[in-house]
């Protein structure tokens, strides 16, 4: 177009120099003064083309402003200014957004409003603005392009757009950042923690004040944008407000556990499978191993207690495992006191886990031995499928049910150097279950012969059921203590809305009761914001003012490999949080059934944890 333009201009003014040959000197200079002017027309204005501005010199954003001009991402005024102490309205900065960010890609749909016209000179800024998540609109469906855009809305704005999320505790970021924490809004916090983590705030003259409120100036919105866009140091670092991290090398103590299962893994039928994983744990700086001791109505050491129950004492194989034989890797062998002895000797802590609470499979001989002691739906069905698998879960609320687990925990206290025990949510039960005589009977004589509501997730009902079960953990965790006080009580749950939900297991209300020592919150997520959301939960900030809390990371699993850039990123978000430290779920997949190598793996690991330190204090 520019060229066709420039052959036009070109052959007219050729037309006009014949023309003023023929009709004389002063058509000629009469000519001459419609070309220049012409010429002054076709010559780009001064505001789209300025760079060097006659109000930015000495101001503390001046590099950054002449940066962005030679961009052309901002632009100044006809008169030569910029105007770096100006408000900026709404359109202009949807208008900044899509010069800085031109392929950021669309999120969702959208971006009418009912105050911005489609012949409004921002309209189409706007809209883009919208669908890639930057700006948002107001109730009733307005946008308010003429309004002053204050500094924290613009913070938010970059760090949303820019799918920023902080990975350190929102507050203590933002009270260690600033002066005037407590004046930054509710909604706008994670934001602004996430946007000081990634260096985007600028505070001029002080960097501990963010002023909030006020609005926005040029200078400050040049600013922002050359801390996303540049990274080239054009803002003072003295006006870049900055928040510190902990290195691993820092840690006075760390959690670093791994559960060892018989599913999926052969680590714990042999003696030199023990050995050579004690080895490796070790090497690699781990300090805790939890194995798991109660999974598929067995036993995975002698036990009196269980061979009393289900006629069986040990069994090492699950019966998924159809080559093996049910009695591979158990004779002569108890499994709990080799890996309690290689993990003490080489320091690290073994807290067995009561992998399958109360559950069963469908056709286990404890399930067969004993119909009586399980419960059922309010349908009368008993088998509840997990996965493929058929299962059923004993009756937490029946008293020979309760007997037999707490003698299997006392059994492991009383004959094992255990340095603590483990439940998850399986020691609570399925929301759906719980309408078995004895129960609907137990419900009845507390609550006037009433029958137990037809829906079970009706909110009496549910707490009810939970409370019966935290009595009972209760009773367990007094008869630890009795026998051995030193035993800590860890918990392994999910997240604490999804337990209590689903599984009846309230351990928000264990913890506040001083019944957790140790919890480890199995947060298993591929979606980072979502890993780190839960990291945030009211309940699990307020353990850990009380006690250790650490995190359960999954590593994968049979079917779904997850490469280590996940677990490093979520292992640096749970340290960064102050955590006590991560679990991995499960040994084999730390070295196998991933996309690296068990070599690249190893080493991954190695730069992980590069120096031994202990767990955290009880």
């Amino acid at each position: 177009m520019k060229q066709f333009l420039k052959n036009a201009f070109t052959a007219f003014a050729d037309g006009l120099v014949s023309f003023s040959r023929a009709f004389g000197r002063q058509v000629w200079y009469l000519l001459l003064c419609i070309v220049s002017a012409i010429a002054v027309i076709w010559q780009p204005t001064a505001v789209y083309s300025q760079t060097q501005f006659n109000d930015i010199q000495g101001h503390w954003a001046e590099s950054c402003i002449q940066q962005l001009a030679q961009q052309r991402i901002i632009t100044g005024y006809p008169d030569g200014s910029f105007k770096p102490n100006a408000a900026v309205t709404r359109a202009e900065f949807a208008t900044l957004i899509g010069k800085a960010f031109p392929n950021t890609a669309v999120v969702r749909n959208g971006g009418k409003f009912a105050d911005v016209s489609t012949g409004y000179w921002a309209f189409e800024a706007i809209r883009k603005a919208y669908q890639t998540g930057f700006l948002a609109g107001y109730p009733g469906g307005v946008f308010q392009p003429q309004r002053n855009i204050p500094r924290v809305e613009a913070l938010v704005s970059l760090a949303s757009g820019l799918k920023y999320i902080p990975t350190q505790p929102t507050l203590d970021t933002l009270n260690g950042a600033f002066a005037d924490a407590a004046k930054i809004p509710e909604y706008s916090k994670s934001a602004i923690a996430a946007a000081i983590e990634k260096q985007l705030v600028v505070n001029y003259p002080n960097v501990r004040q963010l002023n909030p409120a006020q609005l926005a100036s040029r200078g400050d919105v040049a600013a922002f944008l050359c801390q996303a866009t540049q990274k080239t140091g054009l803002v003072a670092s003295q006006y870049i407000a900055k928040v510190e991290t902990q290195t691993p090398g820092n840690a006075q103590s760390e959690l670093r556990g791994v559960w060892l299962t018989n599913i999926d893994s052969n680590v714990l039928f042999s003696s030199q499978g023990i050995t050579d994983s004690s080895q490796r744990l070790q090497k690699l700086n781990f300090n805790t191993i939890y194995p798991t001791v109660w999974n598929w109505g067995y036993t995975l050491y002698p036990s009196k207690v269980a061979e009393k129950v289900t006629g069986s004492a040990v069994r090492l194989v699950t019966p998924i495992d159809e080559s093996l034989n049910p009695d591979f890797g158990t004779k002569g062998r108890d499994m709990l006191k080799e890996i309690i002895a290689q993990g003490h000797q080489k320091g690290m802590r073994v807290i067995p886990w009561f992998e399958f609470g109360f559950m069963a499979p469908a056709d286990s001989e404890l399930a067969k031995r004993h119909p009586d002691w399980l419960t059922q739906n309010a349908k009368g069905d008993r088998i509840k499928k997990e996965g493929s698998h058929e299962r059923v879960w004993l009756n937490p609320f029946n008293p020979e049910v309760q007997q037999f687990i707490q003698d299997l925990v006392i059994e492991i206290v009383s004959n094992y150097d255990v340095d603590g025990i483990q439940f998850d949510d399986h020691f609570g039960l399925p929301s759906d279950l719980g309408y078995d005589p004895f129960t609907v009977k137990l419900y009845q004589q507390e609550h006037q012969g009433k029958s137990p509501p037809t829906d079970p997730q009706d909110s009496e009902w549910v707490r009810w059921r939970a409370n019966k079960i935290t009595d009972y953990l209760t009773r367990v965790f007094r008869a630890i203590k009795d026998r051995k006080p030193t035993v800590i009580i860890s918990i392994s749950p999910n997240p604490q809305r999804f337990s209590y939900d689903f599984f009846l297991a309230d351990w928000e209300t264990w913890e506040r009761r001083g019944l957790v020592e140790e919890l480890i919150v199995q947060i298993y997520r591929n979606d980072f914001n979502v890993f780190v959301s839960e990291l945030e939960k009211p309940e699990v900030k307020v353990a850990r003012s009380h006690i250790p809390v650490g995190i359960g990371i999954l590593t994968g699993l049979k079917d779904k490999p997850i490469a280590f850039s996940q677990i490093k990123q979520q292992v640096e978000a749970v340290r960064q949080r102050g955590f006590a430290g991560v679990s991995f779920f499960f040994y084999e997949t730390l070295w196998n059934n991933a996309p690296e190598s068990s070599q690249q793996r190893q080493l991954a690991f190695e730069s992980l944890f590069p120096v031994p330190v202990k767990s955290p204090e009880i």
